[in-house]
């Protein structure tokens, strides 16, 4: 939290992408991607109010993208390298840094939602701004897991913003952040089911629906069953006795 009061760019960098995506992607498809009425909408909406909750995802995403996955992954040469004599264990101190990003790009969403109200006419309810909390936070350590996984993957930080731009853009194309997933299956089967396998399109749906004061029972027990996965999956990688570290002949050094 400090070094984003400090360096107060990089918070509102995060806040660019997906604006110029509200201001330009759903200005120009509005006509084109009509919405029909889908829960938790009550009455056709605008594509940019569909579009919200995706573009909050994006926001996760990008936050795990350029500071949790890629602070984790100079820590695993480093801070956890170095760490063996911590009384705090490992699972501990790789939680507390997905817990701690999380927290920031939680801010950063309501930073967006409050300029997306003034400027695009996105109200959802009041109360929704709290309820969505929860689902902000399970979603946020969701992603943040898939960003700590592929870090103690990857071998060189060179090759880290490649290999997440080949992640995260996928994530986001194939999901329903962008259109309704009955779309999708009408036009082709197969991504139909690619979409709603993909962790992203879940966790958009449980804001969704949150952002709305309504609970989507699929998507929070998909949410929590992938959570648990990639974050057992990534403390086992940054194990140094055990994990892919390990395998690797440990760290450098």
């Amino acid at each position: 939290m400090l070094r984003f009061v400090n360096q107060y760019g990089r918070f509102f960098a995060a806040l660019v992408r997906p604006l110029v995506w509200l201001f330009i992607f759903a200005a120009g498809f509005r006509s084109v991607l009509g919405v029909s009425i889908i829960p938790p909408y009550q009455t056709y909406v605008l594509y940019e109010v569909y579009i919200t909750p995706g573009l909050i995802g994006m926001i996760h995403a990008v936050q795990w993208h350029a500071d949790l996955a890629l602070d984790g992954l100079r820590s695993r040469d480093g801070q956890y390298a170095h760490a063996d004599g911590d009384p705090m264990p490992r699972w501990y101190l790789l939680t507390c840094k997905l817990l701690a990003a999380v927290l920031v790009s939680i801010l950063q969403v309501f930073v967006y939602l409050v300029i997306a109200s003034l400027f695009f006419r996105i109200r959802p309810p009041a109360y929704g701004y709290v309820a969505m909390i929860p689902a902000l936070i399970l979603a946020g350590l969701m992603l943040g897991s898939i960003g700590l996984l592929l870090s103690s993957v990857i071998r060189q930080l060179e090759n880290f913003a490649g290999i997440m731009n080949f992640v995260i853009f996928p994530m986001f194309f194939a999901s329903s952040a962008l259109y309704p997933l009955w779309r999708m299956k009408e036009s082709s089967l197969t991504l139909y089911y690619i979409c709603a396998w993909n962790p992203f399109s879940h966790a958009v749906e449980l804001v969704r629906f949150a952002l709305y004061g309504q609970v989507n029972w699929q998507a929070l027990g998909v949410t929590l069953a992938y959570l648990f996965v990639f974050l057992a999956a990534a403390i086992y990688g940054y194990d140094p006795s055990r994990g892919i570290i390990a395998r690797r002949g440990g760290p450098p050094g």
